[in-house]
């Protein structure tokens, strides 16, 4: 299972580069590891010492006092081990260990030296590695102070052997330079761990910068109105946003053990890839999800040039860009509704009123009255158009309220036949379970009142011409309303305009009533649609609930 890395639940803790508790924190473990190495050093180079002076006779090691060597070398290796279980306890300080633990190289390899026999063993280059060691170590702290040390012991050592062993000839120029490395040594190491605690500190920060960088990216991510996808070579999903989560319900599957395989779960998507990895300029319609029923608009973004990485895809929700331009458009309706409802109703009225009075004169005088019909009959469709219109400028003033799907609709049935005159068997509703929906009643009537009204036009007008069906959706949260005739259907060419204002087949029409059902829906976050793989006239509602449906 892909993990999101963009959980709208998360919450993101911001580190800047200004925590220096976090700095100092990490140093710490890098000294006590760093210090745990060195001691592991320690240990294996008093051990090749003394298997050295043990098993090797060629070597000079022990070679004025083999005793004396051989219990220096047990003593520092014993000082190892302990060192080792100090620096797991991490008591006492880290400075204080590290001091103790290079004085104690310094004395018994200081030992070791004399009892070799002085600097004609070797043994004094030794101490260049743990100086160097303890340096870095410490981030060039105390660097200089053991080197002092050192050169001390170095220096009592040759006089004490001067004294004590015969025929032995002081080096002390040797000893010289040999100090002068020890001091060489410290700087280097003090210097190199300068630059070397300046980079660890930039990088810190760059890392801290990136991370930050990181989780703002995802903050940005989860707030964008639109879904994002990002898709490997092998088509899975390996990372999403709440909001595509929202239009592909990708939740409910995150218990499942296996991958989220893009063509599994959104398979419309993962052909609308395919074609588009074909050819990048390949331009796509709208696309209805299955799962929320949203009209999104995809665009692919691929990671590098040649999909090696995958891709991103944006799924942009087209729902809440056409709830803004009918903003726009409301403003700009209701400005012109208001400008002509008097200007064009009036003259509308007094024309309406002569035709009828010249009607009852010709009536009177036994002429034809079909001009004065004409007349009534224009104006009357004038009117329709200007109440329509009228209607746009209301859509926006929903009372939305919760109430069973299937009474409404028998309801509506039996009112709307007895209004309109129809046979009650013409229209036959599916019985299904008694679905809760959130809608305007009153636009919920307007819009059933549009569809049947089109639906008993266009149908063969026989018992069953009409049905009606109420459902779930696939997903379960939503509610599905068909209206389907028995009629020819829509032309195939006339489909994307049926829901365009002012289109009508129909004499008399004025191709507002399926333009004002879908603003309608879409005012109470629902959708209306026409199924086009059918060979009738088939109308479909989505009824967006707030809860599964029961």
């Amino acid at each position: 299972m892909p993990t999101p890395t963009y959980s709208s639940q998360t919450k993101h803790s911001v580190f800047w580069p200004t925590d220096t508790k976090l700095t100092s924190t990490n140093y710490t473990d890098q000294y006590w590891r760093s210090l745990y190495y060195f001691n592991i050093y320690r240990i294996l180079l008093g051990s090749s010492l003394l298997i050295s002076a043990w098993k090797f006779e060629l070597t000079n090691l022990g070679s004025h006092y083999y005793l004396l060597f051989l219990y220096a070398g047990i003593a520092h290796l014993f000082c190892s081990c302990i060192s080792l279980l100090l620096i797991k306890l991490k008591t006492p300080g880290f400075n204080w260990q590290l001091a103790i633990q290079v004085i104690c190289d310094i004395v018994f390899f200081t030992t070791m030296l004399y009892a070799s026999g002085g600097l004609q063993s070797g043994l004094g280059a030794i101490l260049l590695v743990s100086l160097a060691a303890a340096g870095l170590i410490s981030r060039g702290r105390l660097a200089l102070f053991f080197a002092s040390i050192a050169t001390i012991c170095l220096l009592l050592q040759e006089t004490y052997s001067l004294f004590t062993i015969n025929h032995y000839s002081a080096q002390y120029s040797q000893a010289g330079l040999l100090s002068m490395a020890y001091f060489a040594v410290a700087w280097l190491a003090h210097q190199l761990a300068k630059h070397t605690l300046a980079s660890e500190q930039l990088a810190n920060e760059r890392g801290i910068d990136l991370a930050n960088m990181s989780q703002v990216n995802q903050l940005v991510i989860q707030a964008l109105q639109e879904g994002v996808l990002v898709v490997d070579k092998h088509g899975i999903i390996r990372q999403y946003n709440s909001y595509a989560d929202k239009l592909l319900d990708l939740k409910s599957f995150a218990s499942n053990t296996e991958l989220l395989r893009l063509s599994d779960y959104a398979p419309d998507i993962a052909d609308r890839l395919k074609s588009w990895q074909g050819d990048s300029k390949m331009s796509f319609d709208l696309l209805r999800l299955t799962h929320s029923h949203a009209l999104v608009r995809t665009r692919f973004l691929p990671i590098q040039a040649d999909f090696s990485n995958g891709v991103v895809i944006f799924l942009e929700d087209m729902g809440r860009i056409q709830a803004q331009l009918q903003q726009l458009k409301l403003a700009a309706v209701g400005r012109l509704t208001a400008n002509i409802a008097h200007e064009i109703r009036n003259p509308l009225s007094a024309i309406n009123h002569a035709a009828e009075l010249m009607e009852e004169e010709q009536q009177e005088n036994h002429t034809d009255p079909r001009l004065a019909r004409i007349i009534c009959d224009n104006t009357r469709r004038l009117n329709k158009i200007v109440q329509d219109v009228l209607q746009l400028n209301r859509r926006n003033i929903s009372k939305a309220e919760i109430f069973e799907a299937q009474d409404f609709i028998e309801k509506f049935l039996e009112l709307f036949c007895d209004a309109e005159k129809i046979d009650k068997d013409v229209f036959v509703f599916q019985k299904s379970n008694n679905y809760s929906v959130g809608f305007d009643r009153d636009h919920l009537t307007q819009i059933l009142w549009n569809l049947c009204r089109n639906a008993w036009r266009h149908c063969r007008k026989q018992a069953g011409s009409v049905h009606i069906e109420l459902s779930a959706t696939t997903n379960g949260n939503n509610v599905c309303l068909n209206i389907i005739d028995d009629g020819p259907g829509v032309n195939s060419q006339q489909v994307k305009e049926i829901f365009e204002p002012f289109f009508t087949t129909a004499a008399g029409g004025t191709g507002l009533g399926l333009y004002v059902a879908r603003e309608l829906c879409e005012t109470n976050q629902s959708s209306l649609d026409y199924i086009e793989n059918s060979s009738t006239g088939h109308f479909r509602i989505i009824f967006n609930c707030t809860e599964p449906c029961r």
